[in-house]
């Protein structure tokens, strides 16, 4: 799988406005009410990842649910990190 050319990052990055480029990372920070809010979400993004075989990076804080997406395989950014953003982002 190829990674994300210059181009595509800044399309990407216009287009994912609220995710943040860091390296080889698609980053975004989560916030919601509460805890049991947080975890729901979770579970949710877990759902997605699983069907898509593609796993973000979780980190849990309370109520902010931090992701970071890359591609290890490709050992960059891909469409499967695009995608899978995409769908995150109708979740929330």
């Amino acid at each position: 799988m190829d990674t994300l050319s210059r181009e595509q990052r800044e399309s990407l990055q216009s287009e994912l406005s609220d995710w943040s480029l860091d390296g080889e990372m698609l980053r975004r920070t989560f916030e919601f009410e509460d805890f049991v809010a947080a975890m729901g979400f979770v579970v949710r993004v877990g759902i997605l990842s699983e069907k898509a075989n593609h796993h973000p990076d979780i980190d849990i804080r309370w109520n902010k649910v931090s992701l970071a997406l890359t591609t290890h395989d490709a050992d960059g950014l891909t469409e499967r990190d695009a995608a899978l953003a995409r769908k995150i982002d109708a979740l929330d």
